[in-house]
């Protein structure tokens, strides 16, 4: 099944909510076989200045890990598409009047958004607002 493409009713099926864990971003240029071993991401990207990973704020915590910022993750429920396109423009355009920033990682069946976990039930509800539209 490759998802929903269509735009109006991937908005009026959204289907948000927030994961329960916290996520911390990092960077390492360690080898990433034992990077992924002992911090367990839950998305990577490689850049050339080094490997980006996600990992839970518990696991950082339990390796010493230094970060600056504590994110919550926002998935959405539904299976949108990896061609459909506006998505994520119609919702970081929407979470910026709130003032709240936007980590997108888009997974094969769902995007995730990451956001600043103070402000994390905020974007939820403009999030879930947008289904109204």
């Amino acid at each position: 099944m490759s998802g929903e493409t269509n735009l109006e009713k991937i908005l009026k099926n959204l289907d948000p909510y927030i994961v329960k864990e916290s996520f911390i971003f990092m960077t390492s240029d360690a080898e990433p076989a034992e990077l992924f071993k002992t911090l367990n991401p839950i998305a990577t990207f490689m850049e050339d200045e080094g490997l980006t990973l996600v990992i839970t704020q518990h696991c950082a915590d339990k390796n010493a890990i230094k970060y600056d910022s504590v994110f919550k993750c926002i998935s959405l429920g539904i299976h949108s598409s990896l061609e459909s396109y506006g998505l994520i423009s119609t919702i970081s355009n929407e979470l910026t009047k709130s003032n709240i920033s936007t980590n997108v990682f888009s997974g094969y069946f769902h995007d995730h958004i990451f956001v600043e976990s103070n402000k994390a039930n905020q974007a939820l509800k403009v999030i879930s607002s947008i289904s109204i539209f």
